[in-house]
């Protein structure tokens, strides 16, 4: 799954924002929202999908975090297309000036 599609909803969002503090369990996850522990489930196989969280087991319990590549790779993206607007809001200043 895409990246971008992945973080199109508001509750994975959170999520990825939280998991920026650093690893939680999903239980530690689904205790932040009102919603059910199967439906943040969901939302962090999703995230896992579009390579933004990784898992690891410790015990009966599993621990989320972000995933660096994957989070690097959005950061490229958007780095990319930063740059791409940055040229051109600068040629739109300077025909301006003219």
């Amino acid at each position: 799954m895409n990246s971008l599609a992945a973080l199109a909803d508001p509750t994975r969002r959170r999520i990825v924002e939280t998991l920026a503090h650093g690893p939680l369990s999903s239980g530690e996850i689904a205790a932040q929202f009102e919603i059910t522990a199967p439906a943040i489930s969901q939302h962090l196989k999703t995230l896992r999908a579009a390579k933004l969280v990784r898992v690891r087991a410790e015990g009966q319990r599993r621990i989320y975090a972000l995933n660096k590549e994957g989070v690097d790779e959005l950061a490229i993206w958007v780095d990319q297309l930063r740059r791409f607007w940055a040229g051109k809001f600068d040629a739109m200043e300077a025909a301006l000036k003219e």
